[in-house]
């Protein structure tokens, strides 16, 4: 996914650059509307977060000119403005989402997916293990249809270890997936999760290559032991 930041506060754009490079996607980072305007023009971007309050044009300006122009640019407003006056005004304006800061940086990852999801036309496929089924747009694990309930976390963990069944995940890996820079992060965290994980998920097995890091083998694999 590419995605044009227009932040510019230099702390707060350099740390969601870091975490959404971090997470596999690609982002160009503008301190200005003026600057967002000529990148948008030169570069096919599948997502645009937009501060208000930024130089030269502000959000809002930023936003009607892409609007005016007939460019449909999925745009995910960010900003400190909290007062319903002010999401009114923009999702008005011609914003797709609006998220208050300080955010979640989980939450707005989520989001970011859910708004290319929605504007490519395009739903991520449930993931299978047997009768273990993993449905990213639900956020829900059931096994034998019954809801399993999982942390954030585990779910994340869970969801990066289906997604690449049959190939071991290292604890690094994992834990670039499911956590932030800025996070305070035990340096057993994962096995912790993974435990929790084994415990809830019973018969499913997650396999611990020593050593290494975690796999969840191919049904067709796993029967073959």
């Amino acid at each position: 996914m590419n995605l044009l930041l227009v932040e510019d506060d230099e702390m707060l754009g350099d740390g969601i650059k870091t975490v959404m490079e971090r997470r596999g996607m690609s982002i160009d980072w503008v301190r200005d509307g003026l600057s967002a305007m000529k990148s948008v023009k030169s570069v096919h971007y599948d997502v645009l977060l937009l501060d208000l309050n930024i130089p030269w044009l502000s959000g809002l300006e930023v936003l009607a000119r892409l609007r005016s122009e007939g460019n449909q640019i999925p745009v995910l407003v960010l900003t400190a403005r909290s007062e319903v006056v002010d999401r009114v005004k923009a999702l008005d304006g011609g914003a797709d989402d609006y998220v208050v800061k300080p955010f979640d940086i989980d939450e707005l990852c989520a989001r970011i997916r859910a708004l290319h999801r929605r504007h490519s036309g395009q739903e991520p496929e449930m993931l299978r293990h047997g009768d273990l089924v993993l449905d990213p747009s639900a956020h829900t694990v059931t096994i034998q249809n019954s809801a399993i309930s999982l942390s954030a976390k585990e779910f994340d963990i869970l969801h990066s270890l289906m997604e690449n069944m049959g190939r071991v995940m290292s604890r690094r890996k994992l834990s670039e997936k499911v956590y932030c820079l800025e996070d305070d992060v035990e340096s057993n965290a994962i096995e912790v999760h993974i435990h929790h994980l084994r415990k809830k998920l019973g018969d499913h097995p997650i396999r611990t290559v020593r050593g290494v890091g975690y796999v969840i083998e191919k049904p067709g694999l796993l029967a073959k032991r």
